[in-house]
């Protein structure tokens, strides 16, 4: 009860809503003795990858025998998949304990916290309390303003794959958007970018402007799929990998390029971690693949994500019946993605779920009308989920939090 309370403080009143900024969560880090710039951080922005950029190398450095902390957004079910050390969530009342303690803190100083600022402090104290060796922090929103990004002196900063996304709060260009990731980068610091990203130009004339040394990542890495087991081949080495996605070739190769920087800088990472990192990494719901059920659950939800789930379906499942089960919410660019990611043979379902943005199914249907989609009631899904064809669950994060664990039962 103690934790299902602390959820509802959380997102109480205004605290859902999305307030850019540094000023609040500064105020409340200085009075807790900013535990973010006591840890030796990797910090993470980009619009797609970097939830697997992120649990890839933390999982590496966890084989390699480091204590290692993840932050992550958006969760899927619970609030605690956000905050997690060595692999396992923080446990329901140590979160209840912290999210207690911040809110009564910025209560009693009047200051007023989004829910993003309250986890992000809560994952600072909770991974310098563990004296985690590195923690891995993911920006929630953009890069220059978002709340992570009280971090003083990353050891290193990662920036992933950028796209339009969020244009309303972070610009409609990728150009604007590029700048807002680029933010992340500090003076005289190291930045890993590939030569791929949309934005490259525009960070490494940022990086230039802040003496900051800037990796250029080639993507030299090939997947290989056989039998329903992924691979990669990098560097003459064939490795098995859990994970699949025609994107993970440039988010792996972001991982190794990470893997070289720290080798040449005091954190050991042998070739057996490496294997093992990669076999067994796990970032559900991000073209997560359960081969006994053929069924990939996947957050496709901006058309650059739709884009790479077309290019990955058509590499690892060509020639196969498709059932796609989708849903979205109003502020994503469903239009697009519908025109990106579905062929006129697949069979598509919408299945309505539960939040304040979400896109009913007789809208949907109406700016889509070229679409033959069909509206799937929750009590049917069961029996989609058993046909042998190839399903597809994807669109919202939200509406897949609310279906994960009855798909994947």
């Amino acid at each position: 009860m103690r934790y299902e309370k602390a959820v509802k403080l959380l997102t109480s009143q205004a605290k859902f809503q999305i307030k850019l900024g540094l000023e609040r969560v500064n105020k409340i880090l200085n009075i807790l003795d900013n535990p973010q710039n006591k840890i030796k951080v990797i910090h993470i922005a980009g619009t797609n990858g970097k939830g697997s950029v992120s649990s890839i190398l933390s999982n590496i450095l966890k084989h390699s025998g480091y204590k290692i902390g993840l932050y992550t957004s958006p969760h899927l079910v619970k609030y605690t998949e956000r905050i997690n050390v060595d692999g396992l969530d923080i446990k329901e009342e140590t979160f209840t304990k912290y999210i207690e303690e911040i809110c009564n803190l910025a209560n009693e100083k009047d200051i007023e916290l989004t829910e993003f600022e309250i986890l992000t402090v809560c994952a600072f104290k909770y991974f310098f309390d563990e004296q985690v060796d590195i923690a891995i922090i993911e920006t929630g929103l953009g890069g220059r303003l978002d709340a992570t990004n009280t971090v003083n002196s990353p050891l290193l900063s990662i920036i992933t794959s950028i796209s339009l996304d969020h244009t309303d709060r972070l610009g409609n260009t990728i150009e604007k958007i590029a700048l807002e990731k680029a933010g992340i980068i500090k003076q005289n610091s190291n930045v890993i970018i590939s030569v791929q990203n949309q934005g490259f130009k525009t960070i490494k004339k940022y990086a230039k402007r802040q003496n900051t040394t800037v990796f250029e990542v080639r993507n030299d890495i090939k997947t290989i799929f056989k039998d329903g087991q992924n691979h990669i081949f990098y560097n003459k080495k064939l490795y098995d990998f859990s994970l699949i996605g025609t994107y993970q070739n440039e988010n792996t190769a972001l991982v190794f390029s990470a893997i070289e920087f720290l080798q040449k800088n005091n954190i050991s990472v042998n070739e057996s971690a490496i294997e093992a990192g990669l076999k067994t990494v796990k970032w559900r719901a991000r073209l997560e693949y359960i081969k006994e059920k053929n069924l990939i659950i996947d957050g496709a939800h901006n058309v650059d994500a739709a884009i790479k789930l077309k290019q990955s379906l058509d590499l690892y499942f060509p020639n196969q019946q498709k059932i796609f089960i989708y849903s979205t919410i109003d502020t994503k660019d469903y239009k697009g993605i519908a025109k990106t990611l579905f062929d006129k043979n697949d069979i598509i379902y919408y299945i309505d779920f539960n939040h304040k943005n979400a896109v009913p199914f007789d809208k949907y249907k109406k700016n889509v009308d070229w679409l033959n989609i069909k509206k799937l009631p929750k009590d049917e899904l069961k029996n989609i989920i058993n046909d042998k064809s190839l399903k597809i669950i994807c669109g919202s994060l939200y509406m897949i939090g609310q279906l994960y664990y009855n798909v994947c039962s």
